[in-house]
């Protein structure tokens, strides 16, 4: 009996990887819902008062940056920084100033134009200057 329960086994695995190469692959539909699976729940949304991957990674789909790191570069580093709302950059002759040339045409949600006011504004709620403050800061030591 156990025999002939594992020839049954060994014949239906032989047939479905039979069937899984023979059949012709299926045309992939644009849309949908994506369902990502995520190890826990961050506290919040927001990417500047949560420091952990928790709430960073799902958030990287949602909020853009001035650069990032190039996503298929393993190891991080100042050669594989890219451009994301930074069209450019330049640093002065000291390098001790960093200009950022903003791409043009990128809009808020509701329509209005992003602009060095909204760059200026974000840095001054993470530097502090911002009569806005945040909750909890844990970049507040850099």
């Amino acid at each position: 009996m156990e025999r002939s329960l594992r020839a049954i086994a060994a014949a239906a695995g032989a047939l479905a990887g039979i069937l899984c190469v023979a059949a012709p692959a299926a045309a992939q539909k644009s849309g949908g819902i994506l369902k990502v699976y995520f190890f826990d729940s961050p506290a919040s949304m927001s990417i500047h008062e949560e420091a952990t991957i928790a709430a960073q990674g799902p958030m990287m789909g949602v909020f853009n940056n001035l650069v990032i790191y190039k996503q298929d570069v393993p190891q991080s580093g100042m050669e594989s920084i890219v451009p994301d709302l930074a069209g450019d950059w330049s640093w002065d002759e000291e390098k001790t100033q960093l200009t950022f040339q903003l791409r043009q045409g990128v809009r808020w949600h509701d329509g209005k134009p992003f602009t060095a006011k909204d760059v200026v504004c974000t840095w001054d709620l993470l530097t502090g200057k911002s009569s806005d403050k945040l909750r909890i800061n844990p970049r507040k030591a850099w």
